[in-house]
């Protein structure tokens, strides 16, 4: 096994309790690492970053360029390095997903990117919030889903430990761009009927706190941490 640095700002913990203003620069993070994801000051799109480009996708459908300049409340990023590729024949769902990359070991970060041709694709992409903010469970209640079919794109993604809980999200957390840079968005199911998976294995994770007021007043443990984190992943809108 090869050391590998994971770079992240903030805490996923944070965003739930409504820290949506960042003190790190899109340049900055691109600086340490070419592969990730995030989101933007105010929830304003979800971000992926791929071959040292950031790109926005945001809740209008529209994918664009990230300014240097724009800034992220959270972001997790590395310089990918493939450990592991698996050649996918038969159709694979978002949990099967990680079902079939396996690992010898729960206990480090995974970098997974994938290519391939989607049957179809469900994403959700919050819109921008306006000051006084709210947690991000009630930020993303209602937010409209987008439902794609028969494309191609990847997906940009990480598999944490369950001991990262309020770090980062544990299993999965994705992105889904298509091919021509035109959609996409926060993944809550895919269905993918070929293609290939990445796997870039993270043993470093080196952690940059806020600097900020409502970082340090917020509350980072509350005890439905578990529940908040299913809420806001995974959640659909009625």
């Amino acid at each position: 096994m090869t050391r590998r640095r994971v770079f992240q700002t903030s805490l996923m913990s944070a965003l739930l309790a409504g820290v949506y203003d960042g003190d790190l620069s899109v340049g900055e993070l691109l600086e340490e690492g070419n592969f990730g994801l995030g989101t933007f000051d105010g929830l304003d799109g979800e971000m992926v970053v791929i071959d040292g480009e950031c790109l926005r996708m945001r809740a209008d459908g529209t994918v664009t360029p990230a300014d240097r300049t724009d800034m992220t409340p959270f972001a997790v990023v590395v310089n990918f390095v493939a450990d592991e590729t698996i050649e996918v024949t038969e159709p694979v769902t978002m949990a099967g997903l990680f079902e079939l990359i396996g690992h010898e070991s729960d206990n480090y970060l995974y970098a997974v990117r994938v290519h391939g041709h989607f049957e179809s694709v469900v994403t959700r992409t919050v819109s921008i919030q306006k000051k006084p903010y709210q947690p991000l469970r009630t930020a993303v209640r209602g937010q409209a889903t987008m439902d794609f079919a028969q494309l191609d794109g990847m997906l940009v993604g990480f598999e944490s430990p369950l001991y990262e809980r309020g770090i980062g999200v544990p299993g999965g957390h994705v992105h889904f761009l298509d091919t021509d840079h035109t959609r996409g968005g926060h993944v809550l199911d895919f269905v993918m009927t070929r293609g290939t998976i990445e796997v870039c294995v993270g043993t470093d994770l080196e952690l940059r706190l806020p600097l900020r007021k409502e970082f340090g007043e917020a509350e980072l443990t509350p005890d439905d941490l578990a529940e908040q984190i299913e809420a806001t992943e995974n959640q659909r809108s009625h």
